[in-house]
């Protein structure tokens, strides 16, 4: 028997779309600051400074003076090594501009060396040693990248967000799962094509080259989606009903479960099923508290978790629901996939024909 397909979203599940709609926004807010501000600011400085020509004074132009080392200091705790390099310059300013590796590394930073420093803007952007250049962290070539890998990475994942509260606002009522293909498979690839967004910046050598590797990414992802929707599609068609066998326990199982309903045993606990009675209790031990679930409790069928189930996003990514009738009344047991065969066990198995006229959901109205 198929539910009918008329009932509003439980108000927990419509802050939950709320909430998504926030998260979703604050992440293309985020992304569009970072690429649109951040990215452009970075392409800017480092178009300028390749085009910067040598000069004796200046700021937007290339100023190289020379100098003398008097010591390098190791920056300690972080991932990538880098130094300060302490040096004196002819006239007496003294600076320490910050290099990557370390002092060691070739060319030598050794104390008493002599180098030659360049200016941009106010900052030296490289140090020329005899045999070698070894530009400082401010080097403003790649300075992009970090902007540009957040960015890309937090705006497809937020693409991904408002993807699925803008169907849940506009199309959630064509289906009744909790998990349908319409949102799973666009978040599943949302979520994978937040490693190349985050890594195509660091793989290239410009921001559009990055640009163009995550659109071949995103058109491989959109490949593997399509065909992943349509096999999904096709499997969630018609009842669907979770055809399962019964288990019937040879000693007492305990685990995980809630009973949802307008019943008075109703509960989220636990529940300690045995060959021919089942019990709730806080328990988790299922030696203290128990309660008997009366006999009158008669399950219909096994089904998945459906969007407008009370509190269904706390069910667990695991969990089905047994859809019951107490004297009429619809009641939901809402349990793991492995536990469901004790429950059905314990219950009996399954009787359609008698489902309750409204077994979609138990919540009030």
């Amino acid at each position: 028997m198929t539910p009918e397909k008329t009932d509003a979203p439980h108000p927990r599940n419509r802050a939950t779309m709320r909430r998504a709609a926030v998260l979703g926004s604050l992440c293309a807010l985020v992304a569009a600051w970072l690429l649109l501000v951040n990215v452009r600011g970075a392409l800017d400085d480092e178009r300028a400074f390749r085009a910067a020509v040598s000069c004796d004074s200046g700021d937007d132009c290339l100023r190289t003076t020379e100098a003398r080392i008097d010591r390098t200091e190791r920056v300690e705790g972080k991932k990538t090594a880098s130094y300060f390099l302490y040096v004196t310059e002819a006239d007496g300013t003294t600076s320490s501009p910050r290099l990557w590796g370390s002092p060691s590394d070739p060319p030598a930073a050794s104390t008493g060396t002599r180098v030659e420093v360049t200016y941009w803007r106010g900052q030296i952007r490289y140090v020329d040693f005899d045999s070698a250049r070894r530009h400082t962290t401010a080097d403003p070539r790649g300075g992009y990248r970090p902007f540009a890998s957040f960015g890309l990475a937090i705006g497809v994942f937020g693409a991904g967000i408002l993807w699925v509260s803008y169907w849940w606002a506009r199309h959630s009522r064509s289906t009744l799962r909790a998990d349908p293909w319409q949102v799973g498979v666009p978040i599943t690839g949302a979520v994978l094509l937040t490693l190349p967004g985050a890594g195509a910046p660091w793989a290239t050598d410009s921001f559009g080259s990055a640009l163009r590797l995550l659109g071949l990414c995103s058109l491989a992802v959109l490949a593997v989606c399509s065909v992943a929707a349509l096999i999904v599609r096709r499997r969630q068609r018609g009842d669907d009903t979770i055809a399962m066998t019964p288990s019937v326990p040879t000693e007492e199982r305990i685990f995980a479960a809630r009973i949802v309903g307008e019943v008075p045993y109703a509960t989220q606990a636990f529940l300690v099923a045995g060959p021919t009675s089942l019990f709730s209790t806080p328990d988790p031990t299922g030696a203290a508290f128990r309660r008997r679930i009366p006999d009158t409790l008669s399950p219909v069928r096994v089904r998945p978790p459906y969007w407008r189930d009370p509190d269904h996003h706390n069910y667990g990514a695991k969990a089905v629901v047994l859809e019951c009738e107490d004297k009429g009344t619809p009641v939901l047991v809402v349990t793991a996939r492995t536990n469901m065969p004790w429950l059905l066990g314990t219950l009996g198995p399954p009787s359609p024909g008698t489902a309750p006229s409204n077994s979609a959901s138990c919540a009030p109205s």
